[in-house]
């Protein structure tokens, strides 16, 4: 049975006037009303509180790409270059854990989320998007990484599960794949994978799955956002955005009703960020469908 298309209520509003490098790793805080997200590039947290408009933000010094909220302890777990690390916005406390992948010294963490049972997935990929040297793994409560696929991928994204959480999605960016796994919501253990969707305009790259089950994929360098049936993969809906590099999406606000949009301004020509002045903005579009409170590491 296909699910039922859903409606785009309004056309994009930026939120904030950061214009991020890179922007990525958004993520919604029920319990903060605030959103969550990086500049990878410029290595560089955010927050933006929906209720008093105030924004803040934390420096690195290293790469961060992906955020989850903490289930047994504060803050937030966050991918750094080298794997998953602790932090404490309010104390700015960071308490590094495991670095699995110390002998591929040309790769970073990228794109990540947890699944429902609290593991962290992160994929990796070569900084110079040139080696097709990208992994996924998955953290434990504790921090323990293992390698759960090695993908051999140029750039990894998502993931995201379906509802009954038996499939996990994982982008292969630079060939314009989903690829569907076999996934075992209480072990971990991934199985046997199928190309699910290839794109034909931009390159698939962060994700997310609503109450419905549909899947929204950001296009890099399509210039939109994407709903797909779960099933079948076809496209049920479309939202323009004006600049080119779409990086990453999550549901959040009080109903849970807003899609938040990350882009980039990274890789465009002085022509192109004269041409797309809201190149890095993130945005938010009103929909009539609902989405899911994110996962919380369960560390």
């Amino acid at each position: 049975m296909s699910a039922a298309a859903p409606r785009i209520l309004s056309g994009p509003r930026v939120v904030g006037d950061v214009r991020a490098t890179l922007g990525e790793g958004v993520c919604w805080s029920p319990r903060e009303q605030a959103l969550w997200w990086v500049d990878i590039l410029e290595h560089r947290l955010h927050r933006d509180s929906l209720a008093t408009g105030a924004h803040d933000a934390w420096p690195f010094g290293e790469t961060i790409s992906a955020v989850a909220e903490r289930q047994a302890g504060p803050g937030l777990a966050v991918t750094l270059r080298r794997g998953l690390a602790l932090f404490d916005p309010h104390t700015r406390d960071l308490t590094r854990l495991d670095e699995p992948e110390r002998e591929r010294e040309g790769n970073r963490f990228n794109d990540g989320k947890c699944d429902t049972r609290g593991r962290f997935w992160g994929g990796t990929m070569d900084f110079a998007t040139t080696a097709a040297s990208g992994a996924l793994y998955c953290f434990d409560a504790a921090g323990h990484a293992r390698r759960a696929i090695d993908l051999g991928w140029i750039v990894t994204n998502g993931p995201t599960w379906t509802q009954d959480g038996r499939t996990m999605f994982v982008n292969d960016t630079v060939r314009q794949r989903v690829v569907a796994y076999a996934f075992d919501p209480q072990t971990g253990a991934v199985g046997a994978s199928r190309d699910w969707l290839v794109l034909g305009d931009g390159h698939p790259d962060g994700m997310t799955t609503d109450a419905a089950g549909r899947l929204w994929i950001a296009h890099w360098g399509g210039a939109c956002v994407t709903c797909h049936d779960p099933a079948s993969a076809a496209e049920l809906a479309r939202i323009s955005l004006p600049t080119a590099h779409i990086t990453n999406v999550a549901f959040g606000g009080p109903d849970m009703t807003t899609l938040f949009i990350t882009s980039a301004r990274h890789e465009l020509t002085d022509a192109q960020l004269a041409a797309q002045p809201l190149a890095g903005a993130l945005f938010a579009v009103e929909t009539d469908a609902v989405g899911l409170p994110a996962n919380l590491f369960a560390g």
